[in-house]
């Protein structure tokens, strides 16, 4: 019943943000932009702001870059095995390496730790957006019909806001800087209407994704290596990490969750095979509602 609890309300949202999509049709690209441009850096940048700085950040940039690279070192052996083409290899890279910590992680760490869990879990989806809109854009266009260089993703970087948000709030943070409680308010109803709306998107999203004709034994392995796979990498990584035990479930919790949303717009804009990414992205989440209650009880919840 408590993983219910923890579970329900997340899903909750995302069916609502489905329905709406499939009864009205939003302009979903408005709402995310909305939602990534004028939401996200105030949780942003309430959340540097008002934690203090600890060798915690060390530890969540270590763990995400030894995952990622160890998940890319994985998916890569796997596509030479399989036999995959260029194209689906970074598909494949784009679904396995790359988690939805943001519009399904955080909320889950929220419900399942609470505020604790869920600062750390904002300070990991930045780094984790910032690893996104480098390699994975890297990794998409690479693989697909419209070439991009390092320049073109670190530009996409450059443009991020939640990286001047979190900048800014690291640098007030250790000026010790007070901020009239006025303005802290302000950033605070700005900063928690970010992650209901996050989520909508996601599950209007969700409902945009059509199930097409793929290549099912890369879905199948990808699903594997992002829902299972990636939660034991994981709990290996930590073991040799000095992190308290919040931090631990919370960077479990986010190394299990299904493939990024966004994923799908790199596969898109670069043409790495769109609709293998996109089932993915879906089939991943589809498997969440078993996986993410079983990571729970795992871990203790």
């Amino acid at each position: 019943m408590d993983l219910l609890i923890v579970i329900f309300p997340v899903f909750f949202i995302f069916a609502v943000g489905y329905a709406g999509q499939k009864l009205i049709g939003f302009d979903i690209r408005t709402i995310s932009t909305a939602a990534l441009y004028l939401m996200s850096p105030f949780l942003s940048f309430r959340t540097f702001y008002t934690n203090p700085l600890t060798m915690d950040y060390f530890y969540i940039i270590l763990f995400s870059v030894i995952l990622s690279i160890v998940l890319f070192f994985i998916v890569w052996i796997l596509s030479f095995a399989m036999k995959a083409t260029r194209s689906e290899r970074s598909a494949m890279i784009l679904g396995a390496v790359f988690m939805n910590s943001g519009n399904y992680g955080a909320p889950v760490v929220l419900f399942a730790l609470g505020a604790i869990g869920f600062d750390y879990a904002v300070i990991m989806m930045v780094f984790q957006s910032l690893l996104m809109n480098s390699f994975g854009i890297f990794f998409a266009s690479i693989g697909g019909q419209e070439r991009a260089n390092w320049k073109d993703a670190l530009q996409r970087v450059a443009k991020m806001p939640l990286i001047y948000a979190a900048a800014f709030g690291i640098a007030l943070n250790l000026m010790h800087v007070s901020i009239p409680s006025l303005f802290m308010d302000g950033i605070s109803l700005v900063a928690d209407a970010s992650i209901p709306t996050v989520m909508l998107v996601l599950g209007m999203q969700l409902a945009t994704i059509v199930r097409k004709k793929v290549t099912y034994r890369y879905v199948t392995a990808v699903a594997i290596l992002r829902m299972f796979i990636s939660p034991i990498v994981a709990t290996a990584i930590l073991f040799f990490m000095p992190v308290n035990d919040t931090l631990r479930n919370v960077m479990i919790i986010q190394a299990s969750m299904p493939a990024a949303a966004n994923t799908t717009m790199f596969a898109l804009q670069f043409g790495t095979e769109p609709d293998l990414v996109s089932f993915t992205t879906l089939i991943t989440t589809l498997l969440s509602i078993v996986t993410i209650p079983v990571i729970l009880f795992f871990i203790g919840i």
